[in-house]
This record gives structure tokens, sequence and C-alpha cells, in this order.
């Protein structure tokens, strides 16, 4: 398996609106500092040149801490800069295409809302699925909330990890509790936050009572 539960723990995905002066990469190094065990590079109107920028900054913070880094939907420059692996939409390259594209040493992660997209991505060769909205989410706003009891049924008959998404914070990620999930996947809880490493420290605690077996 080339990614483990254990490293999808507390999965940090970017969204550079809350960067400021600070910058992603320094938000980035902070959130490993405070725990996180995975990274998401997802810039969707970042333009390449700069995304490339950010990319290959963040890959140097993430080996210097021994974590995975995945791009979101850009293949071609995952490709490029040599990250851990890559993450699709189901409205982005169909999964089954970018695991030709990437062969079999990458990571591919893929997003799924229901059983269906679920097991369709593991054939296809999914090494994880991040799955969601698990709650409302300002992220995506167009994003449907899921029925908890989903992410039960995927966790049941999907053999890869599981990763919930959408909308996670300190105050409601107990709820997701007994599901059999690997891990949480977070925006705005980390990088919105005021004190980035003390808010991934809390998440990382919570996550991992959450995922206990």
């Amino acid at each position: 398996m080339k990614i483990h539960a254990e490293q999808l723990r507390l999965y940090a995905v970017t969204d550079g609106r809350w960067a400021g002066e600070k910058g992603l990469a320094l938000q980035v190094k902070e959130a490993l500092c405070g725990g996180a065990t995975c990274v998401q590079l997802r810039e969707k109107d970042m333009p390449d040149g700069a995304f490339l920028k950010e990319a290959l900054e963040i890959k140097e913070i993430c080996r210097a801490y021994n974590v995975k880094l995945l791009i979101n939907d850009r293949v071609e420059l995952a490709l490029k800069i040599g990250a851990d692996g890559v993450h699709v939409g189901q409205d982005d390259a169909k999964a089954a295409d970018v695991r030709k594209m990437i062969g079999d040493k990458m990571i591919l992660g893929v997003t799924a809302h229901n059983l269906k997209e679920a097991s369709d991505a593991e054939r296809a060769g999914a090494d994880y699925l991040g799955v969601g909205a698990a709650f409302s989410t300002g992220t995506k706003t167009n994003a449907r909330v899921i029925p908890h009891a989903v992410y039960s049924e995927i966790c049941r008959v999907v053999k890869i990890p599981v990763v919930a998404i959408g909308g996670i914070n300190e105050n409601n990620i107990k709820e997701l509790k007994g599901a059999g999930l690997a891990g949480v996947a977070v925006v705005s809880a980390i990088f919105a936050s005021s004190n980035i490493k003390e808010s991934c420290e809390r998440l990382l605690r919570l996550s991992n009572e959450v995922c206990e077996k």
C-alpha cells in the first residue's frame, strides 16, 4: 500500500485565501509542526507558474517532515515536480486515466460522494478516497452533505482508506466517530486559524479519537 491510514489521519488541504502576508509555504510548515500527517496543494485559481513555484517549495517542506504531498487535479504539474501523488474529483480527469498517466508508484486519491463512486474509484486504481461533504462547508458552497451512515457503508465495503472531508472542525469532528475512517481532511479549521500549529495539535488528537478502532 502506497499510503497508510496513519498517514491520512490529519490531512491538510490548502486554501490560499487565508495565506495573507505569511504565505502558503509557511502555513504548511506550521501545520506540519502541529502534526498534520498529509498535505494536499489545492489552489484551483492559481496560475501554473505560481503554482509550480509554491509546489516546489512546499514539496521540500513536506520532505523535511516525511509527509506526503499530493497535488489536486494538476496531474502534469504533479509529475513535473515529483509529487507523491495526485487527488482528483468526480468532475476532474477520470481516475483510470490518471492512473495510466502517473503509473503504479504515485499515490492516487479520488473524491467520492456515495458507495458507487467509491467502488468505481477503487476499481480504477485509487489508493484512498476523500468522501464528503461531511458537514456544510464554505469551501465548496455547492457540496451536498452526505448522511454519516454512508461513511460506515463505504468503509465497510472498500478495502482502501477513507478520509472524511467537508466542513470538519473541532466542534463537530466527534460526530464521525465509529464510521471506520482512516482520517479527516481539513481546510479552513487549519488554514483560517490564527494559530495553525495549535489547531493542528488539537485536531490530530481529536482525529485519533475518532479513527481509533
